[in-house]
């Protein structure tokens, strides 16, 4: 995507930079009382919205939820964003960090009208504020935080810390975009916000947008100070300083100083982020930017009671919740509630039938231009489809299954390739990774773009580009925060990741995963682009790096989200792998995980093949068993590229072992595909599951993960107690490749063994075969102890 002219912002003029003026002012004020009163409303009234008669139980809600301490610094950015939108014609987001703020964000769409236009029902005037008093919080209504039910908004507030690392991954490649980032500073104890203050080392000038952070300073958490309100000054700005911001500090308690001084400070910050900007399009200014930023010190729950019952209130702990409570059992909070919400003067905001009154909307944008209507908050909008180029220009030729190898990931590393260069002018497809890129053989990207660099480089860098695409840093918190922003801003991407190690974002896929269930089902929230994980470098090919990277259990996790919104494919080869590539790159409102080895892997399937194989998600390999013509005595099934080794590598010695036994392989690659047609789109049917698998006959099933979710996804099929499950039991170290599969039981003899102790009648007469496989094992255990390296009859098999 070309960056013109038109996409830097507009150079400040003089008249932007005057102060703000009494008029202005008192808009400002007028709005800012407004959302209050609303979102104090929010959390304590049914009924009587616009207080016309006297405020009773009646009128109050049986059970008090929310969150009020965040709430009035929220809503005085949120007015102040609006002045500057306005004043500059802005193209801007913002993302509200403080979890539980969604009173102020609710309160502000309803004031700008984008709220009634999603919920109709939910009218501009006196009924409608009290449809949105009463929802709030209540069965049946909307949460108490920031949600995808929330106009404007791409941040989930239900878990702290992912502020920031959304905010970037929403400015990546909108150069008009400006996301301010409301930081709260209670989240900014946690991990992922601590790291996702590196995001200015990865935005680039030229063809990114600029992002404001907001660190909003109000005291207290729920029951305790907070770290960053009370370290020293010099040691906070030197922190944000080495983080690589310029901070512009607006506090107080007086409302006019600190209207005066947060308009001041947003008109300053807009204008260096104009500068930067111009000198890096305009200019060709290379150096990386000290990108500036807000501290904005407030009392928390400001404008609320100052005490309640002798004890002091607002500026303490006391008011993160609900600071007035217990109404039922004191009448006298009734009499200070009704004190508190008068205190706005509501007769001076809203007109006799409950409409905002006008001079208090002045600064509010019009259109799209308004926070709770921008699309990028609803990327759906802005989304165009994924150029994916047909996968079968990249397959491998398979001229009998087996007989040659490669390395999946690397195949696709051509197809990835490509989708970046169809993508170059429009930008919209980025590749996230914590370092790993060329450790998961996805390096062929490099041809088409650079890895995203804003530091200085040095002479012995390879792949580092100002404009790169490909995006690596070591936290994984901030590789998912920036793909999620990505998508939910209408764009297209993947994660590539050890396995072991994507577990460091699964509370990240929980919330991204309720995100989309949820948005699923509001009308307005259009479609985006699916969140793709490729987790490689997986269990069964770490015995290099040992039982620390061992763990294939993020599958585990996902599968019990909403089963319209996860997959979950396990490719047992190359081609395998590039059809799945194929479907989920061009996917929507899915979580996709694909499972895939990056070392040389047996091509088993054509393309043609692959592709078929994806579309029936289980597929009997008629080829490899010996069970044509006849029913089988045994199935052996596979789901995962080592296990699918092991399987046909078991079913090659069955063949010379036991010629004479009818034996059936199953591949899985669609691991959805083993659930009841009842509880997954992609389930198969009870009739379906058993024509493959049988009713009645042993199933030894080799698993790339933890064993039991087999028997979890299959638990209610007819012949699940003749499914005999193999995969990762925790057991792993420093070994060889072939050791991991013996230490887990999940190798070839071991199948072979588990197959004679199954079928009927075998046990007595291939008591021979069994010892034998027995005796290959232990023959294994002391070669390897002895050379170092597998047994060349493992090393070099391959299927015949």
């Amino acid at each position: 995507m070309a960056v013109t002219e038109e996409d830097t912002p507009k150079t400040p003029g003089d008249a932007r930079r005057a102060p703000l003026s009494d008029a202005g002012l008192a808009t400002l004020d007028r709005y800012w009382r407004a959302a209050n009163y609303l979102a104090v409303g929010q959390i304590y009234l049914l009924d009587n919205p616009l207080l016309r008669s006297g405020l009773t139980l009646d009128h109050i809600k049986p059970r008090l939820l929310g969150h009020w301490g965040t709430t009035p610094g929220l809503n005085l950015i949120y007015a102040h964003l609006n002045r500057v939108i306005s004043t500059r014609d802005l193209d801007m987001i913002h993302i509200t960090g403080p979890g539980h703020g969604g009173p102020a964000t609710l309160a502000c769409c309803w004031l700008d009208g984008s709220y009634s236009e999603v919920y109709p029902d939910v009218t501009r005037d006196a009924d409608g504020m009290r449809r949105l008093f009463r929802q709030f919080s209540f069965p049946g209504g909307v949460p108490s935080h920031v949600a995808p039910e929330t106009p404007g908004s791409i941040h989930e507030g239900g878990e702290l810390g992912y502020a920031l690392s959304h905010a970037y991954g929403a400015a990546f490649d909108n150069p008009s975009l400006v996301v301010a980032a409301i930081v709260g500073d209670g989240e900014a104890e946690t991990g992922p916000l601590a790291t996702g203050w590196h995001g200015n080392k990865f935005l680039d000038p030229v063809h990114d947008g600029a992002v404001l952070p907001i660190l909003h300073l109000n005291g207290y958490k729920i029951a305790n100070p907070t770290v960053l309100a009370r370290l020293p000054h010099d040691e906070l700005d030197a922190l944000l300083r080495g983080y690589g911001h310029r901070p512009v500090y607006v506090e107080g308690d007086d409302p006019a100083t600190v209207h005066r001084a947060l308009a001041a400070a947003l008109d300053d910050c807009l204008d260096e982020i104009a500068r930067i900007q111009r000198a890096a399009r305009r200019e060709g200014a290379t150096e990386r930017p000290r990108w500036p930023m807000i501290v904005l010190r407030t009392p928390k729950g400001w404008t609320g009671p100052h005490t309640v019952d002798g004890v002091p209130v607002e500026n303490t702990w006391r008011a993160h919740q609900v600071p007035l409570s217990g109404l039922r059992e004191n009448p006298g909070h009734v009499r200070m509630l009704q004190e508190w919400l008068r205190s706005y003067r509501p007769d001076e905001l809203f007109d006799e039938a409950g409409r905002p009154r006008p001079e208090l909307l002045g600064f509010v944008p019009e259109g799209d231009r308004r926070l709770g209507s921008n699309p990028h908050t609803n990327g759906g909008r802005l989304l165009r489809g994924l150029p994916v180029p047909d996968v079968r220009d990249y397959a491998v030729e398979v001229a009998s299954p087996g007989a040659t190898a490669h390395e999946p990931t690397r195949v696709l590393g051509g197809v990835l390739r490509d989708v970046m260069r169809a993508t170059a002018d429009r930008r919209d497809f980025r590749l996230f990774g914590p370092d790993e890129t060329a450790s998961n053989r996805l390096q062929d990207v490099y041809q088409a773009t650079g890895k995203g660099w804003q530091e200085r480089m040095l002479p012995v860098d390879e792949h580092l580009a100002r404009d790169g695409r490909v995006l690596e840093v070591l936290s994984e918190h901030n590789c998912q925060g920036w793909l999620e922003g990505y998508l939910l801003t209408g764009r297209h991407g993947l994660f590539s990741s050890y396995e072991a190690f994507i577990h460091i974002v699964t509370s990240m896929a929980n919330q991204h995963a309720k995100w989309l269930q949820v948005s699923r089902d509001l009308p307005w929230r259009m479609p985006i682009a699916s969140l793709n994980y490729l987790l490689t470098s997986h269990v069964w090919r770490q015995d290099h790096n040992g039982f620390s990277h061992q763990d294939p259990g993020f599958i585990d996790h996902i599968v019990n989200k909403d089963p319209r919104t996860v997959r979950v494919y396990l490719p047992p080869d190359a081609n395998c792998l590039l059809a799945v590539a194929s479907r989920v790159l061009g996917s929507r409102d899915r979580i996709n995980v694909v499972a895939a080895g990056k070392q040389p892997c047996p091509d088993w399937l054509g393309i043609d093949a692959a592709v078929h194989h994806l579309d029936r998600g289980v597929s009997v390999w008629e080829w490899a068993g010996t069970d044509t013509g006849r029913e089988p005595d045994v199935v052996l099934a596979a789901a995962g590229d080592v296990p699918t080794m092991e399987v046909m590598a078991a079913a090659w010695l069955l063949r010379r072992h036991l010629p004479k036994l009818a034996v059936r392989v199953v591949n899985v690659i669609d691991l959805m595909r083993l659930m009841p047609d009842g509880d997954h789109p992609h389930g198969l049917n009870d009739h379906g599951f058993d024509a493959v698998f049988t009713a009645d006959k042993p199933v030894i099933f080799a698993y790339h993960g933890y064993p039991w979710l087999i028997h979890r996804l299959t638990y209610r099929r007819r012949g699940h107690d003749n499914i005999h499950v193999r995969g990762y039991m925790e057991h792993g170290t420093t070994t060889t490749p072939f050791d991991m599969v013996v230490l887990n039981n999940m190798d070839r003899y071991r199948l072979v063994m588990d197959v004679i102790d199954r079928v009927p009648g075998l046990a007595l007469s291939a008591i021979g075969v069994r010892q034998q496989m027995k005796d290959k094992r232990n023959e294994h255990r002391a070669y390897i102890r002895e050379h170092g390296e597998d047994m060349p009859e493992v090393r070099e098999w391959t299927w015949s």
